[in-house]
């Protein structure tokens, strides 16, 4: 992999550059990246062609193939059964959850349509960060001519910061580029 992993050295330099801001004492004390979850919801699709096109899709934008969820209860009213496929989860660490921060941002968040900046709220209580996707045609993997299906999807980046701000800052100095305030 050719200088792909360059959030890896970033999170390895984050003691460094939040020392100051943070107080850290320990190099061991900043924060880092755990695992990213990308979900997407299928709802009650029965075309199987479809839910194949949709795996297939996440296949290549992760790089791990996707598992399938399934209903917990079943609901009349949205003609669900229990155990039916609603969704689609890939769980990503180590050099392929790299990868895939270093496209994120690199690659994706410059291909957004009207790209303004993240917004700070998606950081939740336990330094965690959500965002929204709504279409996944954002990434390079995706070929032009399959525009019919698109779909959106939910990324969560976890970390190990304890708070929303050291979330921010550490992030932030990863490279998420976030709306100025």
């Amino acid at each position: 992999m050719t200088k792909i992993l360059n959030t890896k050295e970033k999170q390895a330099d984050a003691f460094k550059h939040l020392k100051e801001s943070q107080g850290y004492k320990n190099a061991m004390q900043a924060p880092k990246f755990t695992k990213v979850v990308i979900n997407i919801g299928i709802g009650s699709l029965k075309d199987k062609k479809k839910i194949e096109v949709i795996v297939d899709r996440l296949t290549k934008i992760s790089g791990q193939k996707p598992a399938l969820r399934g209903s917990k209860k079943s609901i009349a009213a949205f003609k669900v059964r229990e155990g039916d496929p609603v969704g689609l989860s890939v769980t990503l660490r180590g050099l392929r959850m790299f990868a895939f921060i270093d496209k994120l941002i690199m690659v994706a968040f410059p291909r957004t349509k009207d790209f303004r900046g993240l917004a700070r709220k998606g950081i939740d209580e336990m330094g965690n960060y959500s965002i929204g996707i709504k279409e996944n045609t954002i990434f390079p993997e995706t070929a032009d001519e399959d525009l019919k299906d698109v779909f959106g999807m939910t990324i969560t980046v976890g970390t190990t910061a304890k708070t929303k701000d050291e979330a921010f800052a550490f992030l932030s100095y990863i490279g998420f580029p976030f709306k100025k305030d």
